[in-house]
C-alpha cells in the first residue's frame, strides 16, 4: 500500500528505508519517535490518537483519490466460483448484508465483536465502524478495480493493464444480481 502511494507521488521504493521486523511493534516505534511514519489499520490509529502520538498525513477513508474507491475486495478462486455459483452468491450476499449491518448498527456490531473476543477493545472498534464512509451500493466496482490495478501497475507490481485485468479477471454477475435483490 505504501509503495503504491509513494509511486503515485513520484517516489521510488529506494526513497524509503523500510522497517519490517516482525519482532518490532511499529506502532510503539512510531509513538517513541524511533521511526518517522507508520501505516496503521484499526485499531492502531485510534490507539495513536489516544496516546497523542503524531498526526494523520493521509486517511484513505477521507482523502482523495483513495477515498473514492473501495479498499476491500471479495475474491474467489475461478474454479470454485464456476463450480459453486449458489455458494458463491450466498457468500457475497452474506458479506454485503454484514456490511449493511455494520453501517446501520455500529454499536451492536462492535459489542458483539468485542464480546466474542475478536477485538481487544470495544471503543476503537466502534470508532472504526462509525468512521467508515464506504457504502457498497454507491461505489463502482469496475472503476475501483481499474484504479487499484493502475496503482499496482505504476508501482511495478503487475504487468497487465487495468483493462486486461477487468476483461479477464472479473465477474460482476453475483454483485449485479444482489444489487437488484438487496435494494434498500
Amino acid at each position: 500500500m505504501l509503495i503504491m502511494m509513494a509511486a503515485s507521488v513520484g517516489l521510488d521504493r529506494k526513497d524509503t528505508d523500510w522497517v519490517a521486523d516482525p519482532a518490532l511493534r511499529p506502532l510503539d516505534l512510531f509513538a517513541d519517535g524511533k521511526i518517522d511514519a507508520f501505516l496503521g489499520f484499526p485499531p492502531e490509529p485510534q490507539e495513536l490518537r489516544a496516546r497523542n502520538a503524531g498526526h494523520v498525513i493521509l486517511n484513505t477513508a477521507l482523502d482523495r483519490p483513495w477515498s473514492q474507491y473501495l479498499c476491500c475486495m471479495l475474491v474467489g478462486n475461478r474454479q470454485f466460483v464456476n463450480k459453486n455459483p449458489i455458494a458463491t452468491k450466498r457468500v457475497v450476499r452474506a458479506v454485503l448484508k454484514a456490511t449493511d449491518l455494520c453501517d446501520s448498527e455500529p454499536q451492536r456490531i462492535a459489542r458483539a465483536i468485542a464480546d466474542r473476543v475478536f477485538a481487544d477493545r470495544y471503543d476503537p472498534l466502534l470508532q472504526t465502524l462509525k468512521d467508515n464512509p464506504y457504502k457498497w451500493r454507491e461505489y463502482d466496482a469496475e472503476d475501483t478495480i481499474r484504479f487499484w490495478a493502475l496503482r499496482l501497475h505504476e508501482a511495478g507490481f503487475i504487468r497487465s493493464s487495468p483493462q486486461k485485468i477487468i476483461a479477464e479477471g472479473t465477474d460482476w454477475r453475483f454483485l449485479n444480481e444482489l444489487k437488484r435483490e438487496l435494494k434498500a
